[in-house]
């Protein structure tokens, strides 16, 4: 053996060497950190036994440790992203109710931001949607009770009852003063998700929620309006504003009515490399070559927003209007036992392109401020919607960097600033021009046909139709 093969031999013995040793230290390393993570982790769980026995032993009166024990769960919960919670037993037995297009209550999808009830937005033809009940209310009383300290799923829980009982809603709403108070009926809520109407000869169609059989209803309104139009539609208009989501499986059919194949929607888990991906069913009823305009607003959220993202990344719908919810984080149930459960943030959803969805939101392809056209004037509606990145400890669509996060705090910090800083300027314009106090809204069965926004979209369709026309 020559000297320089015994010098590379040696050499790569001791790389050998160093890479077992590195391995091992690392290995070793690795245990250390875990062995005190654990330890850390049974100091904690100590500490919170001394609280626990503190409180039952000394505090003056005789304690629910039950009750100490949920309250130190429901704290748990509070400090991850604002869709995580625990589930009682009542949630947990009535939670299965919101998706079957019939549920008792109000009407009304709600969040919570810095402890406070917000209102998302009121859904179509339920009791707050009639009373005039708008995105952005804050719920502070619920039967003259302050909704202060309650958990979410407690609050909605006090709203819910039995079909004609009555409740009274005390609302704090930007731009009027005190509280305001509706005394609403409960009703049994039917939901038809599916409305359609002829604009011309441009199909319009508005889904109000994601529920059981919604692409079914969709599918057959479709078809009844192609059937009643001589010649081929102009476009498709799919309202999906003020939709709050719903079910998943519905979204993916939805979205496989008007696409021909590739991804609907994907998840990212914690782990990066595990992603579940949902594709377009290829069989079923299509709508494949007909022009659309979907239209989305800032309380379009999950499955909405997941259509709209599908539509826009397979570039098959213009999207119009402004930027929605973005709430793009996937939750699941776990069963504690046969009566409690926790609901807890697993993944987040990515469009086919593999943007992300959550706290961003889906933003149009051509930005369409909503106009009120209801009181035979075109002036500017408060589109200053309560959005998913508003919310305290929302979940981030990326994982971040310490730059990154005091750059995003900032930045959201500034837009809120903004924002209230138009609403002010608003009310005092209204104030110098001593305009007539304007009444409240109470939405009728609108027209879509007077909708600034639809009326937009439809010419759009019209346009595109024109110039296709002329090109051939």
């Amino acid at each position: 053996m020559t000297v320089l093969t015994r010098t590379r031999f040696m050499l790569v013995t001791l790389i050998f060497c160093l890479s077992l040793f590195t391995s091992s230290a690392a290995e070793k390393n690795k245990e250390n950190a875990k062995a005190k993570s654990d330890k850390s982790r049974f100091e904690k769980i100590e500490l919170f036994n001394k609280v626990l026995f503190l409180i039952e032993s000394n505090y003056y009166r005789e304690i629910d440790t039950e009750k100490l024990i949920e309250g130190a769960i429901k704290g748990m919960m509070g400090t991850l992203d604002p869709h995580s919670a625990y589930l009682d037993e009542d949630v947990f037995t009535k939670m299965q109710e919101d998706t079957q297009g019939e549920f008792g209550g109000l009407g009304i999808e709600v969040t919570q931001k810095d402890g406070i009830m917000v209102v998302i937005t009121p859904i179509e033809d339920t009791p707050a949607f009639k009373a005039g009940i708008k995105s952005g209310d804050k719920i502070v009383e619920i039967d003259n009770e302050s909704t202060l300290g309650m958990t979410l799923e407690e609050a909605v829980d006090k709203m819910h009852g039995s079909s004609d009982s009555k409740v009274s809603i005390g609302i704090v709403r930007e731009g009027t003063e005190g509280i305001k108070h509706f005394d609403l009926k409960r009703k049994m809520i039917k939901l038809e998700s599916v409305k359609s109407q002829l604009i011309d000869d441009v199909i319009y169609l508005r889904l109000t929620q994601f529920q059981k059989s919604s692409s079914d209803s969709l599918e057959d309104h479709l078809k009844k309006l192609k059937a009643k139009l001589k010649t081929a539609p102009k476009g498709i208009i799919f309202d999906l504003r003020s939709n709050p989501g719903g079910l998943l499986d519905e979204a993916v059919d939805i979205s496989s009515i008007f696409l021909k194949d590739g991804i609907v929607v994907s998840t990212e888990g914690r782990d990066p490399k595990s992603k579940e991906i949902r594709n377009v069913k290829k069989t079923g009823y299509k709508e494949l070559d007909t022009p659309m305009v979907l239209l989305i607003n800032g309380s379009s959220a999950s499955a909405s927003e997941i259509v709209a993202g599908a539509l826009q990344d397979h570039k098959r719908a213009v999207i119009m209007g402004t930027q929605s919810f973005g709430k793009g984080s996937v939750q699941t149930v776990a069963k504690l036992d046969d009566v409690r459960g926790v609901k807890l943030t697993i993944a987040q959803y990515m469009t086919p392109n593999g943007r992300k969805i959550q706290a961003l939101g889906i933003k149009p392809d051509i930005e369409l401020d909503e106009l009120d056209m209801a009181w035979q004037k075109k002036s500017a509606i408060d589109s200053s919607y309560l959005r998913e990145a508003d919310l305290r400890n929302h979940l981030t669509a990326t994982i971040e960097t310490p730059d990154e996060k005091t750059q995003r705090i900032e930045k959201e910090k500034k837009a809120r600033q903004e924002r209230i800083k138009r609403i002010e300027t608003r009310r005092k314009q209204k104030e110098e021009a001593k305009e007539e106090e304007e009444k409240d809204f109470i939405p009728e069965n609108a027209n879509p046909a007077q909708d600034y926004q639809v009326v937009q979209a439809a010419n759009f369709l019209k346009g595109m139709s024109v110039f296709k026309a002329i090109d051939k």
